[in-house]
């Protein structure tokens, strides 16, 4: 099942528009997008395959990492994250 899944990390600075555009563009192969500009979070929503949404976390974060170091970004802490199956997001 796919999940849709969204990440934040938190940190001690405000982010700016090129940072959180990096990052979508190093989400966009996962139909991911990013958030973030203004504020001292940065964050994505990615889709991913897993049986549960406990399982669609564990695998999102190390991806939603990947991306945020390919962006270079700061390596804030993820200090969110949740899943929806698309099956309860189409309805």
């Amino acid at each position: 099942m796919n999940w849709s899944v969204s990440v934040m990390a938190q940190g001690d600075r405000v982010m700016s528009v090129e940072e959180i555009v990096a990052l979508a563009d190093a989400v966009a192969d996962r139909s991911g997008i990013a958030s973030g500009i203004g504020t001292m979070t940065y964050g994505a929503q990615i889709v991913v395959e897993a049986a549960t949404a406990d399982e669609a976390v564990q695998i999102a974060i190390p991806v939603f990492n990947s991306a945020a170091k390919a962006a270079q970004l700061p390596e804030w802490p993820v200090t969110w994250a949740d899943a929806i199956s698309e099956e309860v997001d189409d309805s």
